[in-house]
């Protein structure tokens, strides 16, 4: 049966990875987090002390960035990839709240984006893929056979990572997430490389009163139909 590339776009929070890890397992297709992918560089960035309050060197990260490598690898037990930066594996260090509070300001670096992208379109270059991200759909697959929209409130979206935080022992509050949700949704929406936008042929998807549940079993029937339509 033909392969097809999957490109789930969205709002943060909205559950991207969950469902995209879901279809690529119930596929037998390799599923790519693209956010994680800049949330390694903003994490970098926090390191070297090139991003701070009121600080960003952003000339210093450019001419830094061909010093980074950026790549997963496959965790038997988890049953997905970790991300790791520079050899050093930094799935748990870039969940944290403090590198949502940068990301957004990372991505919206053009040299950033299109170092990023050429990796992303190389990974989806044999189809078979399950990609989520920002501008998967638009910019990176624009080709891309299915492309799905995730939305959701934003108040839905806070609830939902406060008490991811919350289970990973982080010292949070429900408003700081909100305020964060609604600081990154403004950045995506509104950066002038590759905006977060919905491509015109994805399939929008609220998810605000949808179970996990039934939030696969949608995607999994579209994405079915659109494998047989090949």
């Amino acid at each position: 049966m033909k392969k097809i590339t999957i490109a789930i776009d969205g709002f943060s929070s909205t559950g991207k990875s969950t469902v995209a890890k879901q279809l690529a397992k119930a596929l037998g297709y390799v599923y790519v987090d693209s956010g994680a992918m800049y949330r390694a560089v903003t994490l970098y960035a926090m390191q070297k002390k090139i991003i701070a309050k009121d600080q960003f060197e952003i000339e210093k990260l450019i001419s830094e960035l061909d010093s980074l490598t950026i790549g997963f690898k496959y965790n038997d037990n988890l049953g997905f990839a970790e991300m790791f930066l520079n050899g050093v594996n930094v799935e748990h260090d870039i969940r944290t709240l403090e590198v949502s509070q940068w990301v957004s300001q990372v991505a919206e670096i053009s040299e950033v984006r299109r170092m990023l992208v050429l990796q992303q379109q190389k990974m989806g270059k044999e189809k078979g893929v399950v990609m989520d991200g920002r501008d998967i759909g638009t910019v990176v697959f624009p080709d891309a056979e299915l492309k799905f929209f995730m939305t959701a409130s934003a108040e839905t979206r806070a609830k939902r990572r406060y008490k991811e935080l919350l289970e990973r022992n982080e010292s949070v509050s429900y408003e700081d997430v909100l305020k964060n949700v609604e600081s990154r949704d403004l950045i995506d929406s509104t950066r002038e490389d590759s905006p977060l936008m919905k491509a015109e042929d994805a399939i929008e998807i609220d998810n605000s009163n949808l179970s996990l549940e039934a939030q696969f079993k949608k995607l999994y029937a579209l994405a079915q139909q659109a494998i047989q339509n090949q």
